[in-house]
């Protein structure tokens, strides 16, 4: 009876540090991303984050320091390899750059993912969001990224459709 329990113990230990240690070793570029499905085109959505942009211009990232330079962070195809496109975000009052992506997914829609997060305008400062930050932090970031960001570009691609269907 004894040799049963420490096997249980044993194994729930195991499978713990199992469950622990597993997002250590996610496979992929961006392995912690927070990603969303959009029932629209790359090229819809990539339409919409240009016209929130166009309507929301304190989320335009200003010039940032890289490397002692400075210059623009802009949204652009991502090179070798073309996967993504990579769009950025920036909240004014926080200081802060958002790093997200869209990526063509099954016929007619898109990935579209939170990626990090940089502290200020020299870059180097990203936290990967699902990884670098602690459990309420994190939830914090994801809410505010979807209110602010998300939802807004979806009500664009909502109204996109309705205008395209009248």
């Amino acid at each position: 009876m004894q040799a049963l329990i420490v096997f249980l113990k044993s194994s729930l230990l195991i499978i713990f540090l199992l469950k622990v240690t597993a997002c250590n070793f996610a496979p992929g570029s961006y392995p912690y991303a927070e990603t969303y499905e959009l029932n629209y085109s790359e090229d819809e959505v990539k339409t919409a984050v240009n016209k929130f942009k166009q309507e929301h211009s304190e989320y335009i990232v200003p010039k940032v320091t890289i490397d002692g330079k400075t210059c623009d962070l802009i949204d652009e195809q991502s090179k070798e390899p073309n996967y993504w496109y990579c769009i950025y975000f920036y909240y004014k009052n926080e200081n802060k750059i958002i790093y997200a992506w869209t990526r063509p997914a099954e016929k007619g829609k898109t990935t579209f993912a939170f990626v990090s997060i940089n502290n200020g305008l020299v870059l180097g400062n990203w936290k990967d969001i699902n990884k670098d930050f602690n459990r309420s932090e994190n939830k914090e970031e994801k809410k505010k990224f979807e209110e602010r960001i998300l939802n807004k570009i979806k009500e664009k691609l909502k109204q996109r459709s309705h205008s395209l269907s009248s």
